[in-house]
């Protein structure tokens, strides 16, 4: 009989968690009937971490997507109020992309959404539990640690 493969169990226990960490994020968002896809989501949330309105280039190459992917996504989320084109001071003809009242407030009812759908997921575990997992999540996500520029607790 031959050993069980405990790395190929393990990858399929994180596919799993992340597809209900998306499944449980999308029924919190539709909860809030925001009118906003799990995409836009991070498209705003991405579009929130800029210090001025980033380039639609600049946008897909964060979100690791086509350019065309990010036009699509700008269109519905321009249409709902949420974003808006800007000239650029320096040059009119690049465009720029900014969050409008309507989408920070939005970015407030997401990150209350985010919050809610942590809790569901974490709710069985303790707080030890919990820390060991943010520490193992860094190690996954960040790699060993070097003892440098980490999070903590």
């Amino acid at each position: 009989m031959t050993a069980p493969d405990s790395d190929g169990l393990l990858a399929e226990q994180l596919l799993r968690l992340t597809r209900r960490v998306h499944r449980i994020q999308k029924r919190h968002l539709e909860h809030r009937d925001l009118g906003i896809t799990p995409a836009q989501s991070r498209l705003l949330r991405t579009l929130a971490h800029w210090g001025s309105p980033p380039r639609m280039a600049d946008l897909a190459e964060r979100l690791e997507v086509v350019p065309r992917a990010v036009t699509t996504l700008v269109d519905g989320l321009e249409a709902a109020g949420k974003v808006r084109r800007v000239p650029d001071p320096a040059n009119r003809r690049v465009i720029r992309i900014e969050l409008t009242d309507d989408g920070r407030a939005a970015l407030r009812e997401l990150r209350g959404a985010r919050r809610s759908a942590a809790e569901e997921i974490l709710a069985p575990l303790t707080d030890e539990q919990r820390a060991v997992l943010g520490r193992l999540l860094d190690t996954l996500i960040d790699g060993p640690d070097t003892g440098e520029g980490r999070r903590t607790g």
